[in-house]
């Protein structure tokens, strides 16, 4: 008595069209939420940067600490890594300047960076992902077709009706590299982004730092 894989094969390439297509979603999900983070973080040019450290180095000068809180504790600010920052060393003024700069730099790795590169790695986890999920459809397709052939001999039929078939196997292969190419690209897109943000963190808090223990030291 012979069994027939077909409808097991069938399920199973239903199954891994429709695990490409949430891998598909989350990974296009990962992406905006990825340069949104990193929008807010970021300043949107550099003449907001310069406008918005101008006032703290102002307020620095008078010695007004409670301005400077205020001023990074307000809507425009306080989404950002920069003001947030601030607002961490203003907390803990009495360190030394050296310690400060080394809790400012564990806290924007801890708190900022690790977050960002947690979902750098679920896009980098669906980049490796979808071809794989592909090719294990092309796979199960391809052993649905040579299992047809196997009826065919024995019932008879058209085995030219078996292309159909195997192109529709293939076809398994090139959504999982159509899914796979442009989270690379995107990923490669963030890298830079997200260097850049790591970049001009660094340059602003360094900036402030040395207004601060300027200050203190007046």
């Amino acid at each position: 008595m012979n069994y027939s894989l077909a409808p097991i094969l069938n399920a199973a390439g239903i199954a891994i069209y429709v695990a490409l297509g949430l891998t598909a979603l989350y990974g296009v999900f990962c992406v905006i939420l990825l340069v949104r983070q990193i929008a807010q973080k970021r300043f949107l040019t550099q003449n907001a940067a310069n406008e918005f450290l101008d006032q703290v180095h102002e307020d620095i000068e008078k010695k007004d600490y409670e301005a400077v809180v205020n001023l990074c504790d307000s809507p425009p600010y306080w989404s950002k890594a920069v003001p947030q920052l601030i607002l961490v060393a203003m907390a803990n003024m009495e360190r030394p300047a050296k310690k400060l700069r080394q809790l400012l730099a564990e806290k924007f790795e801890r708190d900022i960076l690790a977050d960002l590169e947690y979902r750098m790695s679920w896009i980098s986890t669906i980049v490796k992902s979808a071809p794989m999920l592909g090719l294990l459809g092309t796979v199960i397709g391809m052993i649905n077709a040579f299992d047809k052939i196997g009826n065919m001999q024995e019932s008879g039929g058209d085995p030219s009706q078996l292309a159909g078939e195997i192109s529709f196997a293939l076809f398994t292969t090139a959504a999982g590299l159509a899914v796979a190419i442009p989270l690379v690209m995107a990923g490669a897109l963030i890298h830079v982004r997200i260097g850049k943000l790591q970049d001009s963190v660094q340059e602003h808090t360094g900036d402030f730092l040395d207004i601060l223990e300027a200050s203190r030291k007046s």
